[in-house]
């Protein structure tokens, strides 16, 4: 079995819900895709490191990372992983609010100005996340290489994300679900 198809056994069988949902995007849906149960877990976690650290291996990236909480453990695991393969790519946090104290910044972790980054995402439905992150770096003077998103749910995110000039890679979409 690939990492990809254990990866997709893991979210079938631990991530997916079916029934009647609100998404986080407003939009209704028969299915509900928690990754946190995958993402969280070291084995989906590993997993998931492991096939974005080997899509973004040639990318000359300095950084990864998006908007919290569902981008933090991907790329934290992306991070490791990619160290374990003799690349050093740091991992970073893009808050949802403003931090009100101290450096008052959007932005956590080793990430600089100048920095070439990756920006990834547990769910993309909308893209409004991923955008939200996209534009949070700009200001900050990070240039965004592309997104990469354990699920596309095949909504239109990975459209409006790609219209902005960004490529997108989704390790897994709803058709495989």
């Amino acid at each position: 079995m690939t990492k990809r198809e254990e990866l997709k056994t893991l979210v079938q069988k631990d991530a997916v819900k079916h029934g009647h949902f609100i998404l986080a995007s407003g939009k209704e849906s028969d299915i509900y895709v928690d990754l946190r149960k995958v993402t969280l877990n070291p084995r989906g976690a590993t997993l998931i490191g492991e096939l974005i650290a080997e899509i973004i291996k040639d990318r000359g990236v300095d950084a990864i990372g998006g908007l919290t909480m569902g981008a933090d453990p991907i790329a934290l695991a992306t991070s490791m992983l990619a160290l374990k393969s003799g690349k050093h790519i740091n991992a970073f946090v893009v808050r949802k609010e403003k931090k009100a104290h101290g450096t008052m910044g959007w932005i956590e972790g080793p990430i600089e100005p100048g920095d070439k980054a990756v920006v990834v995402e547990d769910v993309i439905t909308t893209g409004s996340s991923a955008i939200k992150a996209i534009e949070r770096l700009k200001e900050s003077g990070v240039a965004v290489d592309m997104v990469v998103a354990v699920l596309d749910r095949n909504e239109g995110g990975r459209e409006a994300i790609e219209a902005l000039g960004y490529p997108v890679q989704a390790l897994l979409t709803r058709d495989d679900l």
